[in-house]
């Protein structure tokens, strides 16, 4: 699989990214590592293996970081072939899970289908070149 994948943060209507406020939020030595996962996330694409990623439910997967001793979790699903959008991170504080954060992804997975097709994607890439 030689595709190259691109990924983009989830904004929601108002501009807010829940992903960059999470990172944003974090020591300058996690938010490396983050950004260095989210890279090879990014090179790999769907063949990134457990421990690095996992799918749960409905075409959601997890990008798992340990940071400091917490379980980080980043949700995101693939589109258009050779998209990812990360949708949201939290602390996992649970053994699963929690279905209510699945259902967060979906929720902005919907809204950004809703919003964006692959043309629109692509003239977005390559004004960013």
């Amino acid at each position: 699989m030689n595709n190259k994948w691109t990924v983009i943060y989830y904004e929601n209507e108002k501009e807010k990214c829940p992903v960059a406020d999470f990172i944003d939020s974090r020591s300058k030595r996690n938010q490396a590592k983050i950004l260095g996962l989210i890279s090879f996330l990014e090179e790999k694409g769907p063949i990134l293996p457990r421990p690095y990623a996992d799918l749960l439910d409905d075409g959601i997967h997890e990008l798992r970081i340990k940071l400091s001793g917490n379980q980080v979790r980043i949700l995101y699903f693939f589109c258009y072939k050779n998209y990812i959008v990360l949708t949201h991170a939290f602390t996992k504080t649970t053994g699963k899970v929690p279905k209510s954060e699945i259902k967060k992804a979906r929720k902005f997975r919907a809204d950004f289908l809703q919003r964006f097709n692959e043309n629109q994607l692509k003239e977005a890439a390559n004004e960013n070149i």
